[in-house]
């Protein structure tokens, strides 16, 4: 029986739309669980549950398990309302499955991006490990993938950790959006029970159930988590390239061919790198549902759910994979010597020298170019432009908690 089959009485929906309608949202499950141990706490406040009701309900949500959801229910709302019994009759009493889906997927993207902040440190503690034993071990830095100039590893690497510290505070900052209670918004407009308000209680009844900000903040850093983790999958893969050869793949983290025996392959890097794509597409997806919605609550919000539980399933395994990646990434030092010792790396060093001997700098930049194409030009003595990059790596991994 759906919570709302008073309405239709004995009239059973079409199996196609029972199908259609029936929400795969068994993830929320202990989350909504505890929004209701929540709700049933103000009941008992109310007068509306006495003690040994309350005892009851808590005994009994604490012993719900996933494996107790049918197939005949239509969500984990009414899961749980079934699973309580008599008592369940009394538990929706001042609430809305609107502001009990709204709290419970508050709930879960709390986890969530408590979950992502963990995964991004343990992979920039990978990052930085190598960075600090490569800090002065010298590598090209790339404009438009042509060698620039002279850096070091560690200066390379630590410009990922850059990228993923951006990264930790968009998940932060979804997580505070996600804080305030739409507890006693009901379905739009509260409700006429004397029930208390929550901690940190949003503001408005209407808001509270039509909002999904924090979905889209939610999904915001997760894409643009996953667009810089496009960027590093791609150099990964440049750099374990016969070409590159600036890195070995590890072979616990890497794949072979069904037909070629020789393979290595950097599936880990690469599937990084195509989930950008996804991740992107989820958060226009919902973004486009949720702009042409009148307020306050409509079942189009229902497609916020997919979206944010695959979203963390993402980001779990993909910085999960990508740490072991990193992890046991063999860097090949003499490689990376041979490429940064370029002559041409140094061409605009003897620029900037010919700038201290008074010259003016597009002088300077001509004079040198027309050595290049002449084949005349000699590289100076290298002068120091990154400062210790090995101090750098030591504040980073003290951010970092490394």
């Amino acid at each position: 029986m759906t919570l709302w089959s008073g309405r239709v009485g004995e009239v059973r929906l079409a199996s196609e739309v029972w199908a259609f309608l029936k929400a795969e949202d068994a993830e929320l499950l202990p989350y909504d669980l505890h929004g209701t141990q929540l709700h049933a706490r103000r009941l008992h406040a109310a007068g509306i549950l006495d003690d040994a009701e309350l005892a009851e309900v808590e005994r009994l949500l604490a012993e719900i398990e996933p494996d107790d959801l049918e197939p005949g229910d239509e969500d984990v709302h009414s899961a749980i309302e079934r699973l309580l019994g008599p008592l369940g009759r009394k538990i929706h009493a001042g609430r809305s499955r609107n502001d009990q889906v709204a709290t419970a997927h508050r709930l879960y993207v709390l986890d969530a991006c408590d979950e992502a902040v963990a995964a991004l440190s343990s992979f920039a503690g990978a990052v930085l490990e190598h960075a600090e034993r490569e800090a002065k071990t010298p590598m090209p830095a790339y404009t438009h993938l042509q060698r620039a100039l002279p850096i070091t590893v560690g200066h390379h690497l630590l410009a990922w950790t850059e990228m993923l510290e951006r990264d930790v505070a968009r998940f932060r900052f979804a997580r505070g959006q996600a804080e305030r209670s739409p507890l006693g918004a009901g379905a739009v407009a509260g409700s006429t029970l004397p029930l208390p308000a929550p901690e940190n209680a949003m503001r408005n009844s209407i808001d509270a159930v039509a909002d999904r900000d924090f979905v889209l903040d939610y999904l915001y850093a997760c894409a643009a988590l996953f667009v810089h983790l496009s960027r590093v999958g791609e150099e990964l893969c440049l750099w374990t390239t016969s070409e590159f050869a600036f890195a070995r793949l590890p072979e616990d983290a890497a794949t072979g061919s069904s037909m070629m025996p020789q393979k290595l392959n950097p599936d880990v890097a690469e599937l990084a790198r195509g989930k950008a794509g996804t991740a992107i597409g989820r958060l226009t997806g919902l973004l486009a549902t949720v702009k042409g919605l009148p307020l306050a609550y409509n079942s189009d919000l229902a497609e916020d759910k997919q979206a944010t539980f695959r979203a963390r399933r993402d980001v779990r395994l993909t910085l999960g994979a990508l740490t072991a990646l990193v992890s046991g990434l063999s860097l090949d030092r003499d490689r990376l010597a041979e490429a940064a010792s370029d002559p041409l790396l140094l061409a605009t060093d003897a620029a900037e020298a010919l700038v201290r001997e008074g010259v003016p700098f597009r002088d300077a930049h001509e004079q040198v170019a027309a050595q290049v194409r002449a084949g005349t030009f000699e590289a100076p003595e290298p002068a120091p432009r990154l400062g210790d990059v090995g101090a750098a790596v030591r504040a980073a991994k003290e951010r970092w908690g490394c």
